[in-house]
């Protein structure tokens, strides 16, 4: 194990320790003293910063409260799920059916 000198706390320094101490944070543009990221910390950052949550469809999503008969959303939960798409995607769909059919354009 390395022999290590503990320093002195910051607040028991007297003026030249402390500023001896501090003295790289006087710089300037800290930032350029650092090395490029390697690709992938770059690719993981840009996926950290996109806006996170649903993407945007159309005008947007509205949440809605609607009372579903339980056996109907049963049935409704297992044809999404054979389907491969949510819930959510299925009412959407048929709704978009129904208007259709009765000639509501959009």
């Amino acid at each position: 194990m390395k022999n290590c000198k503990r320093k002195k706390p910051y607040w028991e320094m007297n003026k030249e320790e402390l500023a001896a101490a501090t003295a790289e944070f006087d710089k300037e543009c800290l930032d350029e003293t650092f090395p490029e990221p390697p690709p992938e910390a770059k690719a993981q950052l840009e996926r950290a910063m996109r806006k996170r949550g649903r993407p945007r469809n159309g005008n947007g999503a509205k949440a809605i409260s609607v009372t579903v008969e339980s056996g109907l959303l049963e049935r409704s939960d297992r044809a999404a799920h054979r389907l491969g798409i949510s819930r959510s995607a299925l009412i959407a769909n048929g709704l978009r059916s129904v208007l259709q059919s009765i000639g509501d354009k959009e």
